[in-house]
């Protein structure tokens, strides 16, 4: 995780001091707030794995100081070969309608917001129709 825990911070930090730059440059309120919510969508996830990559490995240094772990992931050692990264093939979900019938309840529940109310009486029902039936799917493991 210390490879997508760098990168994440690494987008978090650049991002930042460019949102420092915009702000001195420009005092524009709204693209300085956007840029603070860029920082923050690198900084959150960033410090989240590398807490993880910490408490698992122990390093005291992002990048270097102790020794890899037994448990670190192939990705995150530099000896690594291919054939290391690669497991079991887990089986895959079977096709199923209910994505299809919470999009089309989120689309017209979206299009109750610029055309009219009475869109929801579509919208709402779509929408927990799919939940039942995608959570009844799931539990039988089989089309509903």
């Amino acid at each position: 995780m210390k490879i997508e825990a760098g990168f994440l911070l690494f987008l978090g930090f650049f991002f930042g001091a460019v949102g420092l730059w915009y702000w001195a440059w420009s005092r524009e309120d709204a693209g300085t707030l956007m840029l603070i919510g860029v920082t923050l969508l690198g900084l959150v996830p960033g410090s989240y794995y590398y807490f993880w990559h910490r408490r698992f490995h122990g390093s005291r240094f992002f990048f270097w100081g102790k020794v890899q772990g037994a448990g670190d992931r192939p990705s995150d050692r530099v000896d690594a070969t291919v054939e290391e990264g690669s497991g079991v093939v887990d089986s895959f979900p079977n096709s199923s309608i209910w994505p299809f019938v919470l999009g089309m309840g989120a689309f017209f529940t979206v299009l109750a917001m610029v055309f009219g109310i009475w869109l929801l009486f579509l919208g709402i029902p779509l929408i927990l129709a799919a939940a039942t039936g995608v959570t009844a799917e799931s539990r039988r493991g089989g089309p509903v």
